[in-house]
Parts: C-alpha cells; structure tokens; sequence
C-alpha cells in the first residue's frame, strides 16, 4: 500500500502547489498559506512513507 500512499501524498502536495498558485494570481493570502500548508503535509507524509519503506526491508 505504500505506493498507493505516496501517489496521495504527491497529490497532495500537487493542490497545494496550486492553491498557492491561484492565491498568488489573486492576491489570496489565506489560499497562498493553505496551499504551503498541503505541500508540506504532502512532503511530510511522503517522508513517512520513505522511513516506513526502509523499515519493510
């Protein structure tokens, strides 16, 4: 299932960076920071998921 979760994970990561794209265009401060917030649990997820696959083997 790690796959599948690190697939989530860069999606995750993929809205955020458009949220904050879409917050920059617009002047969206909240957008801009909600956006940075999903790409870091992105990121942070994906770290997980990393550690969990060194673990596995």
């Amino acid at each position: 299932m790690g796959i599948v979760d690190k697939a989530k994970n860069t999606a995750e990561k993929l809205v955020g960076q458009a949220k904050e794209a879409v917050g920059d265009a617009t002047n969206d401060d909240q957008l801009k920071a909600e956006g940075k917030k999903d790409q870091a649990k992105g990121s942070v997820k994906n770290a997980v998921e990393d550690v969990k696959d060194v673990f596995k083997k």
